[in-house]
């Protein structure tokens, strides 16, 4: 099987779209992350793909402030905590954010608030799984994708939304 990926310029970067089955299954901020955890034997550059293009395209309108939510075909694997974590991800609204204990009241999993982090480090499809709308307790920035609070902090304003720097 076949997986396919595309690329787009962005305010953070490059972006690597990896899809597989028409679903989403990763989205890389930068080539060092998606070299590092691609199979590129099994990936096809496509451009074409109707699935990258539509997930392109709608990451071009969110980039530039016309979307406010993603409706593409989604496929993450993970352990039955993580899958809670992410769908409740999705229903932070673009321009808010939530602290890492909120996340853990909301899945019923108030002490588990350094397992939410983990499983945020754990999203493979950043932005689309808006995990950047997680900051700690105090409305500070926390780590993304690894350590990168500068990207963080650049889709959040790119959303209006509030926090301490």
């Amino acid at each position: 099987m076949k997986n396919f990926f595309g690329v787009i310029d962005s305010p953070i970067g490059e972006l690597y779209v990896v899809v597989a089955d028409d679903h989403i299954v990763s989205l890389h901020i930068g080539k060092e992350s998606f070299e590092k955890e691609e199979e590129h034997l099994n990936l096809v550059y496509q451009q074409e793909n109707p699935t990258v293009k539509v997930a392109i395209q709608q990451l071009e309108e969110y980039f530039s402030g016309f979307r406010k939510d993603f409706d593409l075909p989604l496929l993450q694997k993970g352990t039955l905590f993580q899958q809670k974590v992410w769908n409740e991800l999705h229903t932070i609204p673009y321009g808010e954010t939530r602290s890492y204990g909120d996340i853990a009241e909301l899945i019923n999993s108030p002490k588990a608030v350094r397992a939410i982090g983990q499983a945020n480090r754990k999203n493979s499809i950043p932005i689309i799984v808006p995990c950047h709308r997680v900051i700690g307790k105090n409305s500070s920035l926390t780590g993304y994708a690894g350590k990168r609070t500068d990207i963080k902090q650049k889709l959040l304003d790119l959303e209006g939304a509030s926090y301490k720097s």
